[in-house]
């Protein structure tokens, strides 16, 4: 028995927060009915690549797995009371229209709990149910600009720059799993009402970011762009080997740097001048000059068994 079984949701979503967040939740056990529109597919089948020789989206193969399909035009009267009768039956929602949208079908968490009290409802949309940017048009690139994250993304001397996937899409649906999961525990374990969920896109990644916040407030200080993490550790980076691969290394704790000592053979010369992480970030240079030079002296491979052996995170 998986985890989920026997819990079922109604799925209204598209594009990729949603049906991740029900992938993970079908994954898991739970029976998820999809409702798609008969005339017009998911934007997201509609992305290369393709199965050669058909318009099968390779998405569909993933975002589709564990899920069952049922085509509604929403915009039907019929369709709706297709909805509220299947809704007696269903334990979940999860939405991803913008708000106000599915109060206008007559499927707001209102209309839907007035049928079924006991139904969990859950909304994923850019800024969130209220204030000032409730209705704006919300998809995961911008959201990741307007979170702060993008600003602090790539080289102080160059444009910023985005991650390569659709984080804000993901860490939402994971957001919106948690949060689903949060309610399912106080209506059936705390024996509590029945809830609504509000999940916005931009806000899951602002939560990742509170230490900016602590240091903007505390210390007055706007966290600029950089390709890594700064400030926090050293050494830290992205290293060249001498058969021209990239390394990434970062001593994180205390003991990883004694690691590092050891594969070096630098534990006299650094240690205890070096042991704290303060007073490492406190004269970082002479450490980093010496860790590119070591790295650019051996291939990856000898470099990384080094590492492995000596207990030094790489990848």
């Amino acid at each position: 028995m998986k985890a989920l079984e026997g819990l079922k949701i109604l799925d209204f979503t598209t594009l990729l927060p949603g049906p991740y967040a029900t992938l993970v939740l079908a994954d898991l056990g739970a029976e998820v009915l999809k409702v798609s529109s008969p005339s017009k597919r998911d934007i997201v089948l509609e992305y290369e690549p393709f199965v050669e020789g058909t318009d099968i989206a390779a998405n569909e193969a993933w975002l589709g797995r564990n899920k069952q399909n049922i085509f509604l035009n929403l915009k039907h009267p019929k369709a709706i009371a297709i909805v509220k009768r299947l809704i007696q039956e269903y334990d979940i929602v999860i939405e991803q229209f913008r708000p106000g949208v599915m109060e206008k079908l007559g499927l707001g968490y209102e209309a839907l709990k007035a049928v079924n009290p006991a139904l969990i409802y859950c909304s994923l949309t850019g800024y969130g149910q209220t204030g000032p940017n409730r209705h704006l048009a919300g998809l995961g690139t911008p959201l990741q600009a307007f979170s702060g994250m993008t600003y602090m993304q790539g080289y102080e001397d160059r444009p910023p720059v985005s991650p390569p996937f659709a984080l804000a899409d993901y860490v939402a649906g994971l957001n919106a799993v948690i949060g689903t999961m949060l309610a399912l525990y106080h209506r059936d374990a705390l024996k509590g009402k029945a809830q609504e969920v509000d999940v916005s896109l931009y806000e899951g990644i602002f939560r990742m970011e509170e230490s900016f916040v602590a240091e903007l407030d505390i210390l007055k200080r706007v966290h600029g762009r950089s390709p890594m993490s700064k400030g926090v550790s050293c050494p830290i980076g992205t290293f060249r080997t001498k058969d021209g691969a990239y390394a990434i290394m970062v001593c994180s704790t205390n003991p990883v740097f004694d690691h590092l000592c050891d594969a070096m053979d630098k534990r006299e010369e650094w240690l205890p001048k070096y042991a704290t992480a303060k007073d490492r970030l406190a004269d970082p240079n002479p450490i980093m000059d010496a860790v590119t030079e070591w790295f650019s002296s051996q291939t990856f491979d000898e470099v990384k068994a080094r590492c492995d052996e000596a207990g030094v995170p790489i990848s």
